[in-house]
């Protein structure tokens, strides 16, 4: 309970409610990814011939823990851990509630960690681990394309010059 206790929004009432659904024996599940097909918290997408076909949702998983893992989803959005960025860069491209479930999933995908592994504890990584530019004063990929000249020409540029070949 208290290795959970440690997970941004899961508290001591999820923990109550998250170790009698899963149980304390993480050796039935191979993987973290087995938890979560377990948990029926994966997405959900068939696709045939190009065109998608359900609604993507997660399917009818375990409900008491479905609940639990979107509250502390909820919670973890709301502090300024990794947690909470990662619920942030999804919610803006994906909408909210895909972003609850994502971040419920990577909540699942921990506490699988911490309880499978005695000595395993979380640590935060802190908002900032995802980004990957080490200079933020560099000009990144999609600025420095754009200093190139363009195949076509905008109407308030004046016309380049073409080099005529001598032969």
């Amino acid at each position: 309970m208290e290795r959970l206790d440690e997970i941004p929004g899961i508290g001591r009432a999820d923990a109550h409610v998250v170790i009698p659904e899963i149980g304390l024996d993480m050796s039935r599940f191979s993987t973290a990814g087995h938890l979560a097909s377990w948990a029926q918290f994966v997405p959900g997408i068939k696709e045939s011939a190009g065109r998608k076909k359900g609604s993507g949702a997660t399917g009818h998983g375990e409900a008491y823990l479905a609940r639990v893992l979107g509250e502390a989803a909820v919670a973890a959005s709301k502090t300024n851990t990794f947690l909470c960025e990662r619920y942030r860069r999804i919610a803006r491209r994906r909408g909210k509630k895909k972003g609850i479930v994502a971040v419920g999933r990577s909540i699942l995908i921990i506490i699988w960690h911490v309880l499978s592994h005695d000595e395993a504890r979380f640590h935060d990584l802190g908002p900032d681990s995802t980004t990957t530019d080490s200079n933020p004063s560099a000009p990144s990929a999609t600025t420095s394309a754009s200093s190139k000249p363009s195949a076509t020409r905008s109407p308030g540029a004046p016309a380049v010059p073409r080099r005529r070949l001598l032969g």
